[in-house]
């Protein structure tokens, strides 16, 4: 029983943080009424309808696809986080460590000045992201095995070319920097339920894989000699964690733009509170990512008078700090 309260606490969590999000905004909306509004649409419960027509459409086709895209982006984040930090044996480590972001962001740029439609951008910020790892992983590749040492400088300098590049282009067509900054500074701008139906496979694929690879994970942790005399083919478990994750993040940033930290806090925190077992971790901090990401959407939305604030901004006005945090706690360690 008391395996199952931090979940209880998460989901918890993650339901006020859902109420929070479908009833706040221009047009607030009590949790009662939501409620009522979910539960009539179950059938032979004989709801009496007391809301109005425009409550109903905001909930239905405004907010709620909105509320779900938020959620799965912050699980996708938060569990590949969690991933990362185990595969690199790294608390500062997040899913934007090895080029993802910077991949996404490319691609995505490129299909943005090159006035594609908008239904290609998350599709080219997807094989960005995936691109950008294979190349760093390619690079990083010494012999047989991938070092981890390795992989974190490929990542670096990768990313830092992903990046170069993408402020290229933007200087070069410059008919395109709103649109390429909302993206930028992350955001939830596609609405309906097509982005969610298009992003939930992938992100159900890379945290499935996740979860099932939790126990070899756990064995990682012992370093990647004791592993392979314990009988793990670390190359190859390594390989398919990496992809798995990247599969997670480079989904979440394509439809939702670059939102940091969320990788790098809610997986740390998850892990202080109820330990480093990863059956355990990852599945925790994908619930706990997805309510942690509402929240912070909520609060961009509720923080500006005239118009929202973008959530990337809200997260780094939190991530920073408790980066500092970490890498302060880091440096005493080390010393």
């Amino acid at each position: 029983m008391k395996r199952l309260w931090p979940y209880a606490i998460c989901t918890i969590a993650l339901f006020i943080a859902a109420l929070l999000s479908l009833g706040l905004g221009s047009v607030d909306i009590a949790p009662g009424e939501i409620s009522r509004m979910l539960l009539a649409r179950i059938p032979f419960l004989g709801i009496e309808r007391t809301w109005s027509d425009g409550a109903e459409t905001i909930l239905f086709k405004l907010r709620m696809p909105t509320a779900v895209l938020v959620a799965l982006t912050g699980a996708a984040l938060a569990g590949s986080g969690a991933a990362y930090q185990g595969i690199f044996r790294n608390p500062l480590a997040d899913p934007f460590i090895i080029g993802v972001a910077s991949g996404a962001g490319l691609g995505a740029v490129v299909a943005m000045v090159q006035g594609w439609p908008a239904e290609v951008i998350p599709a080219a910020a997807l094989l960005g992201g995936l691109a950008t790892v294979a190349v760093v992983y390619r690079l990083a590749r010494v012999g047989r095995t991938a070092p981890v040492t390795t992989l974190l400088l490929a990542g670096i300098a990768v990313g830092a070319l992903a990046n170069a590049l993408t402020y290229y282009f933007m200087i070069a067509r410059d008919l395109e920097l709103r649109r390429v900054f909302n993206f930028l500074m992350g955001g939830f701008a596609l609405g309906g339920w097509d982005p969610v139906l298009a992003a939930l496979p992938y992100v159900a694929v890379g945290l499935g894989a996740l979860i099932a690879l939790a126990r070899p994970l756990n064995v990682l942790q012992f370093g990647d000699e004791q592993a392979a005399q314990l009988g793990l083919p670390v190359e190859r478990v390594k390989a398919v964690l990496i992809l798995a994750a990247t599969l997670a993040a480079a989904a979440a940033v394509a439809f939702s733009g670059l939102i940091g930290f969320m990788g790098l806090i809610v997986p740390h925190i998850v892990r202080l509170i109820w330990g480093s077992d990863h059956r355990r971790l990852i599945p925790l901090s994908t619930i706990a990512g997805a309510a942690a990401l509402l929240l912070a959407d909520t609060a961009g939305r509720s923080a500006a008078v005239l118009r929202e604030v973008p959530v990337g901004i809200v997260t780094a006005l939190a991530g920073a700090p408790f980066f500092l945090y970490l890498l302060r706690r880091v440096r005493r360690s080390y010393w």
